[in-house]
């Protein structure tokens, strides 16, 4: 399996405080039958600015750590970067890592509680250069949870939706859940990823959320593509085959959310 999302990395986020932690995480994301995690650091959120030259440092010490340990896990570099006003000439500038430096992926995330204007300009120039935004949890988004044809606008738009696999195994509450399998069967939801940061808050685990995921599709094999055939082609550069949508409606989501 491969995880396109994971706080690994130690010491330059609010993933892994320590090269043990994620020494811990590399084991347990092995031990799951994962083979690939892709270390996607938070950057350009106020907080953390983790620049591309930067990562990838961060990645070949890592590497070399697990090599030492002998773990057999292939560690790609990335960034979880927050929605801003020019965000793509921060990834052509280099300023912003791109997936596995390949410049055609980018994980991408928005505020909890708000949707910033200008979104869909920043995602239309994104695509315009070559470059498709994976957009991240957005079912633990508030915004997101309650205008679901918005997301639908911007996957029909060109964008990419990866889940938590702890949304979908109920681990991040109720409301979150209910989203993900909402995504899940609506056909919105195209990778699950662990979005790791220890190995215990939303450990590096991909496997009860894709047995769940394989529930609500009705096709375990199409679960698992979530996990292996997608992310495997947006590491390689490559065109992603994604179902075909369901158009959200209102009714029937306000109604599985409120009972109502």
């Amino acid at each position: 399996m491969i995880d396109i999302h994971s706080h690994i990395l130690p010491a330059i986020d609010d993933g892994s405080f320590s090269v043990e932690e994620s020494i811990a995480m590399a084991r347990q994301a092995v031990a799951d039958g994962i083979r690939t995690v892709v270390a996607t650091p938070h950057t350009l959120n106020g907080v953390y600015c983790n620049p591309l030259r930067e990562v990838t440092d961060h990645v070949a010490n890592l590497r070399g750590i697990l090599q030492k340990n002998r773990i057999e896990l292939n560690l790609c570099p990335g960034s979880e970067a927050h929605i801003c006003v020019g965000l793509t000439e921060k990834i052509l500038s280099g300023e912003v890592a791109t997936i596995n430096n390949n410049g055609q992926y980018v994980l991408v995330e928005f505020p909890v509680h708000a949707i910033p204007s200008g979104l869909k300009d920043e995602l239309f120039r994104l695509k315009l250069k070559g470059i498709t935004p994976i957009i991240a949890h957005p079912e633990r988004n508030m915004v997101f949870q309650r205008r679901l044809e918005f997301l639908y606008d911007l996957v029909a738009m060109g964008s990419i939706v990866q889940i938590t696999a702890t949304s979908i195994t109920g681990g991040l509450g109720e409301e979150a859940m209910e989203c993900a399998h909402i995504l899940l069967d609506l056909r919105l939801a195209h990778i699950i990823a662990t979005d790791s940061h220890s190995t215990e808050n939303r450990p590096s685990v991909l496997s009860p959320a894709v047995e769940v995921a394989g529930e609500i599709v009705g096709d375990i094999n199409e679960a698992k593509e979530m996990v292996t055939i997608r992310p495997g082609a947006i590491l390689a550069g490559k065109l992603v085959n994604l179902p075909e949508p369901k158009h959200p409606r209102k009714k029937r989501w306000f109604s599985t959310i409120f009972g109502c």
